[in-house]
């Protein structure tokens, strides 16, 4: 019997995935005034963010493209990206579809596993098991999903009121 934790993985991914392909590149890059960050980099967030707390920790092989980790990890911001090369929606689409089938195949027997050092988040939460790791992963995600849904809704709002 498949573990909840792959079925919620799934559900918060495939809210991710169905919603991000309404956006464009050129609006991905767009940063509401007041915020630090963009659409794409909340997307490339989401990856490299659930690679780490998926294998990182326990000393597997993360799947991370060249630059990512420079655009993507947690203190990064779009405002530093210079001229490196940027990956499209689609190609981070589908780095999002493949993640969850390959942590499911790579630690389904090992949730249990307790990981070598605990890990404590920013907000104060300590995590010592692969399961807790991923089960934590669905509360990042959701919350930048719930940006990612806040600056499309900004986006819609300066379209309308320039009559674009």
């Amino acid at each position: 019997m498949k573990n909840y934790i792959f079925k919620q993985l799934r559900f918060v991914r495939k809210n991710t995935i169905n919603f991000v392909p309404e956006i464009n590149d050129e609006a991905s890059l767009f940063i509401p005034e007041g915020f630090n960050n963009n659409i794409k980099w909340n997307i490339g967030h989401i990856y490299v963010v659930q690679e780490k707390f998926a294998y990182y920790f326990i000393n597997e092989k993360m799947i991370i493209p060249n630059n990512f980790s420079e655009l993507f990890t947690t203190g990064t911001s779009p405002t530093n990206w210079g001229n490196q090369t940027l990956p499209t929606i689609s190609e981070l689409i589908q780095l999002l579809k493949n993640q969850i089938d390959r942590i499911e195949q790579a630690l389904e027997f090992r949730l249990k596993e307790v990981i070598e050092k605990p890990f404590t988040t920013s907000t104060g939460l300590t995590l010592s098991t692969i399961e807790e790791l991923l089960s934590f992963c669905l509360y990042h995600e959701g919350m930048h999903f719930a940006t990612i849904k806040s600056y499309q809704r900004i986006i819609q709002n300066e379209r309308n009121d320039k009559g674009i």
